[in-house]
């Protein structure tokens, strides 16, 4: 959904391509992709499969999927939720993997980059600016003995 990181993702290296997460935009870039990360985030929800089984079945043989997304459920349909000891499986001809949990893989750096993201928000609770800081307040699951949260209301 944003243009900014879809241009980082692509600097990464000239025969990477980010797409939006659009059905069509998704179909025509797996006919020809060996590998394809599928990472789709909707805070407090089940992942959508943006990914279907005809998109697989379209790709490639021995091409790669992984979907990011396997804690949150997945965003691809044919996946299913592995781990280290048996990390892949083959449908459809392509190769998929979905570890869960992967940042335990690497602690460390999992402890380092999470404890650098979320030191702004820890200084902003320490100061008392829950209200006043939207990403904050809207990430309150329960208030006052009450669940408030859309999602887990449903």
């Amino acid at each position: 959904r944003s243009a900014a990181a879809l241009r980082v993702i692509e600097s990464l290296a000239p025969n990477i391509t980010g797409v939006y997460s659009y059905q069509g935009a998704i179909a025509k870039a797996l006919r020809d992709a060996d590998l394809v990360v599928g990472s789709v985030l909707i805070p407090g929800a089940k992942a959508p499969k943006v990914v279907t089984r005809d998109m697989i079945q379209d790709m490639p043989d021995g091409g790669v999927v992984v979907d990011i997304s396997i804690d949150q459920g997945g965003c691809i349909e044919t996946m299913r939720a592995t781990d280290y000891r048996d990390p892949v499986f083959l449908e459809e001809g392509v190769l998929h993997m979905g570890v869960t949990n992967m940042p335990g893989a690497v602690p460390r750096t999992a402890s380092e980059a999470l404890s650098g993201a979320i030191l702004p928000y820890v200084q902003k609770l320490l100061r008392g600016q829950l209200a006043d800081y939207a990403p904050l307040s809207d990430g309150i699951n329960v208030s006052n003995g009450k669940i408030v949260l859309p999602a887990l209301i449903e």
